[in-house]
């Protein structure tokens, strides 16, 4: 009975299983079918789709090829039409120029038929001249032949008598002058030259001017230190940014001391931190406002001092920015030689012997007033131009005679002297520097320097000797002639020349002479 039970559940279950893979394999069928169908219709849907698209982009590229086309064809219209233009325009001028050439030449034919008949005029004329000419010469000719007869002597033998008559009487005459004049010049010279030097340098009174880098502020007590420095140094940190000046706080009694190469902007520092003690208010935005207030103070008192410095000398006419140039003199040095009291020397020198040469005092005291214009530059730029010629080129761009302007661009020899004013403001511009207690400088390093100098040279083969001459200013080399040719003497000079530059600091400018000497000698016995 249990066997036949369980037969019976197994031939059921067979029996399911087989039902359920039928009905799934049905299923399974049906959905396939119903996936196909679907995918039928959609890619029916996606062709008509892509027709419909089709057609609407051959549409419009249709419509836009259309459009392309009359643009095209527009634009082919407006150049055609802007040729047509330019060539009916063209015609235009082509008839206007005809119609212009037409009447020059007209113009020309008439002119023509003009100068024909000045010309049959002219040679009228000129015929008539030639038969009065041949007539004179026949007078002239039979008046010589007279006097040729009366004298006894023929025309050439006379003028030749008188011509050499009056040779050696004029050769006598200039030979005599001549030996006259020189002696005279050499008797006379050198005295009269010496005289016009002594007695330019007796008329004028020396003014010693010595400026340095450092100014003292005083002050009445040292509470009023602490309040310049500021809290943290503040104060004292917006002087120093404002002016450009380094101001040294130390132990000093009632002192502060103001460091600057800059005499006009140590000069603003001195007078506002004086208008900030005086005050009493010392803050940064006080000390900006101060200071500012100083600048354009120190512009209007440089100005100031320009045009008492040029009435004083009475020099008239000069440009604005010229008596501004000589007012900033005042605060420059030259050497510890304060420059505007050096120009001020000068002019007065140049005006005493222009006055004992015969020549235009005034124009000389205006050339020795701006000889050294050029050592207050503006700018960088023109630190780097020699200050004789920056000077020159300032003279003449404000509009001063050519004469001034080549004085003071020859007073160093850099450019050539063209009128005797030139040597006047460089002898006087030495008289003012060269005397003594004028300059300064610190004894242990100008001798240094020189040597220094020497030594630059003594580096090059074939240097025999060498000399610093002129303050420095120039170095004169000596060369072996048997191991240095002139064209390696210009080469030397050159190298020299740039081996300065490069190595050594100095002021002004160096001037580098290499002199080659050869001589032969041999001793007759």
């Amino acid at each position: 009975m249990e066997t036949d039970t369980i037969l019976i559940i197994v031939s059921c279950s067979a029996l399911g299983i087989l039902l359920g893979y039928i009905i799934a394999k049905a299923l399974e069928k049906n959905n396939a079918s119903k996936i196909i169908k679907n995918a039928k219709e959609e890619s029916n849907s996606i062709i008509r789709q892509a027709n419909a698209e089709g057609e609407a982009i051959k549409k419009d590229k249709l419509l836009q090829a259309k459009e392309k086309f009359i643009e095209l064809k527009s634009e082919h219209e407006k150049i055609i039409l802007a040729r047509d233009k330019k060539l009916a325009e063209a015609e235009k001028r082509t008839r206007d120029k005809e119609s212009q050439v037409s009447n020059e030449l007209a113009k020309n034919k008439r002119l023509s038929q003009e100068i024909e008949e000045k010309i049959k005029d002219y040679d009228f004329r000129l015929e008539f001249l030639e038969k009065r000419k041949e007539e004179v010469d026949k007078a002239h000719k039979s008046q010589i032949r007279q006097l040729e007869v009366i004298s006894a002597l023929s025309a050439e033998e006379a003028k030749s008598q008188l011509i050499e008559s009056l040779r050696q009487e004029a050769k006598s005459d200039a030979m005599a002058y001549i030996q006259e004049t020189v002696e005279e010049a050499k008797l006379t010279a050198q005295q009269e030259a010496k005289k016009i030097i002594i007695n330019t340098i007796q008329r004028i009174g020396t003014e010693e001017a010595i400026d340095n880098c450092v100014s003292v502020f005083n002050i009445e007590s040292d509470d009023v230190k602490g309040r310049i420095i500021g809290r943290e140094g503040r104060n004292i940190r917006a002087i120093e940014a404002a002016t450009g000046v380094e101001i040294i706080v130390d132990d000093t009694p009632e002192a502060i001391i103001l460091s600057c190469f800059d005499s006009v902007r140590r000069e603003v520092a001195r007078l506002s931190l004086h208008k900030l003690v005086t005050d009493g208010r010392i803050h940064p935005a006080k000390i900006e406002e101060v200071v500012q207030k100083t600048q354009k103070q120190i512009e209007q008192e440089i100005i100031e001092v320009g045009k008492r410095t040029v009435i004083d000398l009475g020099i008239h006419g000069l440009h604005p920015e010229l008596i501004k140039l000589v007012g900033r003199m005042k605060y420059r040095s030259s050497y510890g030689q304060n420059l505007l009291q050096h120009s001020r020397e000068v002019a007065k020198l140049c005006g005493v012997m222009a006055a004992e040469l015969g020549l235009n005092p005034k124009i000389a005291k205006r050339a020795g007033l701006l000889h050294d214009i050029g050592k207050v530059p503006d700018s960088e730029v023109d630190m780097e131009t020699p200050h004789a010629i920056l000077g020159m080129q300032w003279a003449e761009k404000y509009g001063e005679k050519p004469e001034v302007c080549n004085a003071i661009g020859a007073h160093h020899d850099e450019i050539e002297m063209t009128t005797l004013l030139a040597p006047i403001i460089q002898v006087c511009d030495a008289i003012s520097g060269a005397r003594p207690g004028a300059r300064r400088q610190v004894l242990d390093s100008y001798i240094q320097r020189l040597k220094d100098l020497e030594d630059v040279a003594f580096g090059f083969n074939g240097v025999n000797k060498a000399y610093a001459i002129q303050a420095g200013r120039e170095l004169r080399v000596m060369v072996e002639s048997d191991r240095v040719s002139d064209e390696q003497a210009a080469n030397l000079s050159f190298e020299i020349s740039q081996k300065i530059q490069t190595d050594m600091t100095y002021p002004g400018q160096v001037k580098v002479t290499v002199i080659r000497e050869t001589r032969a000698v041999n001793i007759a016995k």
